[in-house]
């Protein structure tokens, strides 16, 4: 099973051909094809991890359609003064599908 660790956002997410994984935005129309960055590869038994090997790898996915995360509320209030404040914020996220892992 031939799989790679890629930096999705602010994050690291394990994918192989065909899974679909939900990060950060990503700018670029519906079906277009995004580049991830490899930080490691397991193919089989033998595992990848120098930089040098790395930038030979490519790690191909296509844009599925964006999303928003689910909605949170911050709060803040200030005791006996008559301040409070309340705002609202959803992460703009993309769905991508990964297309392809070359080496």
């Amino acid at each position: 099973m031939v799989y790679a660790i890629v930096k999705a956002g602010g994050r690291q997410e394990k994918v192989s051909v065909g899974d679909v994984v939900v990060m950060d935005q990503v700018r670029g129309a519906v079906g277009d094809s995004v580049e991830l960055r490899p930080l490691m590869l397991v193919d089989g038994e033998k595992v990848t991890t120098g930089a040098d090997d790395l930038a030979k790898v490519t790690v191909t996915a296509e844009i599925v359609r964006p999303e928003k995360g689910k909605k949170i509320t911050i709060m803040k209030f200030k005791n006996k003064t008559g301040y409070r404040k309340r705002q609202g914020h959803r992460q703009k996220l993309t769905r991508i599908k990964v297309t392809g892992i070359t080496n």
